[in-house]
């Protein structure tokens, strides 16, 4: 099974240019979209022309806000949205699919915000989602994917020094979030398969970051540690356009 990941950052916007032709050529069995930006009935409007999928979608209360969808060839056993936690579940950042063998949740992890306004909020959803997460893995295991919003080590930004504790995304607090998925059983499959290998996931828009590839990897699949050999491929897309992340993605 071919699975991907990506934040769309508008999936209005990425459907008017190249995402039906990119996602075709990728013909993954699962999509998974985070950043969709729109209510469930203009998410499934704007990626009909992608044919052979089931499609599902969570949107926040806030209109044009956050949002995540499952595009599945496969029809899962069950879709749920949200983790059942009143703080969390009015942004629509959680999807989970179950199937035969594992489920497949994909996330959309709120950002600290530039001012680190949502540092402490950050942290409490880091440990409510490992929670959430655990939970799921007592019935089977799981393969999670998604816009993280954080750097894990140094090796993930092309300029870490400069900032770290400085800017969201690699503050420590976020980071130890992170700690906290892969000391709990949770393995970061890119750098399982690919070592120290350098790739980046996203770029601002600012300076031409794409182009001199000044970026951070901040899109994961993480898959719990009892079936992380069954990964065959932990992929980043480099090349596929229309957003400010490119998609990332797992063969299992």
């Amino acid at each position: 099974m071919k699975i991907i990941s990506f934040n769309v950052n508008g999936v209005r916007a990425i459907t008017k240019k190249n995402f039906v032709e990119d996602m075709k050529k990728v013909d993954a069995d699962v999509i998974c979209l985070q950043e969709t930006k729109a209510t469930v009935e203009q998410m499934k409007e704007a990626v009909a022309d992608l044919k052979g999928y089931h499609v599902f979608g969570n949107e926040a209360d806030k209109k044009g806000y956050s949002g995540t969808a499952i595009l599945s060839k496969i029809e899962p056993i069950s879709v749920q949205v949200d983790m059942g936690i009143v703080e969390h579940d009015a942004e629509g950042r959680v999807i989970c699919a179950e199937y035969v063998d594992f489920y497949v949740i994909t996330v959309y992890t709120p950002n600290s915000g530039s001012d680190l306004r949502r540092l402490e909020y950050r942290q409490k959803w880091d440990a409510d989602f490992l929670a959430y997460l655990k939970n799921l893995e007592k019935k089977k295991p799981v393969i999670v994917c998604g816009d993280l919003n954080v750097a894990h080590k140094e090796i993930d930004l092309a300029r870490p020094k400069p900032n770290y504790n400085k800017s969201a995304g690699f503050m420590q607090e976020e980071i130890d979030g992170m700690d906290a998925y892969t000391s709990n059983g949770f393995v970061d499959t890119f750098r399982f398969k690919n070592g120290d290998e350098v790739k980046y996931s996203w770029w601002s828009y600012r300076g031409g970051a794409r182009n001199k590839n000044v970026g951070w990897r901040i899109d994961y699949f993480l898959v719990s540690d009892k079936i992380k050999n069954f990964v065959k491929e932990s992929i980043i897309f480099n090349d596929i356009h229309g957003s400010d992340h490119c998609p990332v993605g797992v063969v299992v």
